[in-house]
């Protein structure tokens, strides 16, 4: 019976080992299928990934996709793909995937590449970390920053340049990234540079045809002959268009001077530009003119060629200044400036604007020309007519006063003589008006740095050395046409006797004079950071002052902010009185 027993035992045994292993061996293809069709859907979403982020061609939402995309492929509640600057240090761009916008102005400021990420940009190779504080590289993060353990990070290529990186954290699920995801994201990073390299091909595309569009749209206002200050106006907004400033500045070179004026100010905050003189010497726009190249800034807002008064640049940052012509003959200089936070200038941008500005200066030119031209026949003309009048006018008058002056001796009757008598005295006194008219017509004495605009700029100037500082200097309007040469003798005394008082009693560290006119009057302020007029001071400077604008019909008006300065308002008529 026992024996029997054991043996059913036994049978029994050796049907359920089988059937165990089988059941092993079903749950390992189980699992093997399982992870193949894992890696198939993983292929596939690779596949479709590569495919999403090839066919963008805008660079920016190229650039979004494939942030989406490496979200996805990995399963990364957060992920970022940050473009490195120019400088290859830090980033200039930042894309996010996983933080809403509430979270990212609660962080604050875009990182610039300090800590784990410029781990990555200082080694451009595949980093995986299962706890990111664990680095040593590793520098915290700033307040309100949700929190962050496991990382993935891979460098994008773009034609063996290092592009950017991808950044990845906090796997869902609370797993690790693994191999797979690093070859996974590796591919894809592969598949970003290529197309990156597409977009800015047809971005660089698009951008040309841009500039040969507006070219051809100068070459027509040129040649059919706009004004000068029209096609400046057209080159600055075209070129504010094409590269996405916010403010374009149009400055040229002032007459008897070593300085440059603003003669055009277009976009945002522009008031402060207009009519600004700018020294060629230390100066952004300066180097520019006297380099005949152009010149770069990361952040204008922040360069020590920028003077800091006016202030001018507030919320601006990047900016180019390009020359308007090349070599001996640059006429003026194009200041554009992004707004704070936007992408520096390139090369590529920078070249294009170049040969862009060069048509300002053929613009410049055709228009002198063609007012040297208008002012030479205008001043034969006037020759003529100056020569009609003394070849004619003149001797038809004379010989008229000589027939009544020989017909008077013939008249007997006293009053009748006596009228045509003071007939010749009156053609004597026009022959005279008209004597005088003609040297005025003839008159062709250079005006070239005796207006206002050079007088002004010079007093300024030779201010300087007294004051310990430059002082600012804006000026507006048609000073050299409008001002009369006796209001603008009184005013240069005026602004003289300012500046001599601000280094005499302001002790200031800063001073700035704006000299406008409206065509109806003249307005000089000067101001300044000193410590004011004291209540028990002289004032017989301000006396005279006063007295200047009295006598041309105007005022003068002082005040002293309880912040401290001076502002001094001395403002005339200009026009017939």
């Amino acid at each position: 019976m026992e024996s029997s027993a054991e043996a059913r035992e036994a049978r029994e045994a050796r049907v359920r080992l089988p059937q165990l292993r089988l059941d092993e061996l079903l749950e390992e293809l189980q699992a093997r299928l399982d992870a193949a069709r894992g890696t198939r859907d993983r292929v596939h979403s690779l596949l479709e990934a590569v495919l999403s982020v090839g066919r963008e061609l805008d660079l920016e939402q190229a650039l979004y996709s494939i942030v989406q995309a490496a979200a996805v492929l990995v399963d990364a509640q957060y992920a970022a793909l940050g473009v490195i600057g120019p400088d290859g240090k830090r980033l200039s761009d930042f894309l996010t995937v996983g933080l809403t916008e509430e979270q990212i102005t609660r962080i604050g400021n875009y990182p610039e590449g300090h800590g784990i990420l410029g781990e990555l940009i200082r080694h451009p190779e595949p980093l995986r970390l299962v706890k990111i504080s664990e680095h040593s590289a590793s520098y915290g993060f700033p307040p309100n920053h949700p929190p962050m353990n496991t990382f993935l990070g891979v460098p994008i290529r773009v034609r063996d340049q290092i592009f950017g990186n991808l950044y990845l954290t906090e796997k869902r699920g609370g797993a690790h990234f693994d191999e797979d995801d690093e070859s996974v994201l590796s591919t894809l990073a592969v598949a970003a540079g290529v197309a990156i390299d597409n977009a800015r091909l047809y971005e660089e595309s698009r951008r040309r045809e841009r500039w040969l569009q507006a070219s051809a749209e100068i070459t027509h206002a040129i040649m059919s002959g706009s004004e000068r200050d029209g096609v400046l106006r057209l080159i600055a907004e075209r070129a504010m268009e094409i590269t996405g400033a916010a403010l374009a500045v149009v400055a040229v070179p002032m007459e008897g001077t070593s300085s440059l004026t603003v003669e055009l100010a277009l976009g945002e905050d522009a008031d402060p530009h207009r009519g600004l003189v700018l020294p060629v010497e230390k100066s952004l726009i300066g180097q520019a003119f006297s380099e005949a190249a152009t010149v770069t800034s990361p952040d204008v807002s922040q360069d020590e060629r920028i003077s800091a008064d006016p202030p001018r640049f507030t919320g601006l940052g990047p900016a180019v200044a390009a020359p308007i012509g090349s070599g001996d003959g640059v006429r003026g200089v194009v200041l554009l400036v992004r707004q704070a936070g936007q992408t520096v200038f390139f090369e590529r941008e920078t070249e294009p604007l170049k040969a862009f500005a060069a048509q300002a200066a053929v613009a410049m030119e055709l228009a002198e020309r063609r007012q040297a031209a208008e002012q030479m026949a205008l001043l034969e003309d006037r020759d003529r007519i100056a020569r009609d009048l003394h070849d004619l006018a003149i001797q038809r008058l004379f010989a008229t006063g000589m027939t009544l002056q020989s017909a008077g001796r013939f008249i007997e009757h006293p009053e009748a003589s006596e009228r045509v008598a003071r007939a010749v005295d009156d053609l004597d006194e026009t022959i005279k008006i008209i004597r005088s008219t003609i040297f005025g017509l003839r008159s062709r004495e250079s005006a070239a740095g005796t207006g206002l605009r050079a007088r002004a700029v010079r007093a300024v100037g030779e201010a300087a050395p007294v004051l310990g500082f430059a002082p600012g200097l804006r000026m507006e309007g048609l000073l050299d046409t409008q001002v009369p040469k006796e209001t603008a003798d009184h005013l240069m005394a005026v602004l003289s006797e300012a500046l001599t008082n601000v280094a005499r009693h302001a002790r200031a560290g800063r001073a700035e004079v704006v000299l406008a006119t409206d065509g109806r009057q003249v307005r000089l302020e000067v101001s300044d950071n000193g410590v004011g007029i004291p209540a028990e001071g002289r004032r017989s400077g301000l006396a005279n002052m006063a007295e200047r604008a009295r006598q041309l019909g105007g005022e003068l008006e002082w005040t002293c902010p309880e912040t401290g300065g001076t502002t001094l308002v001395w403002r005339v008529p200009v026009s017939e009185r």
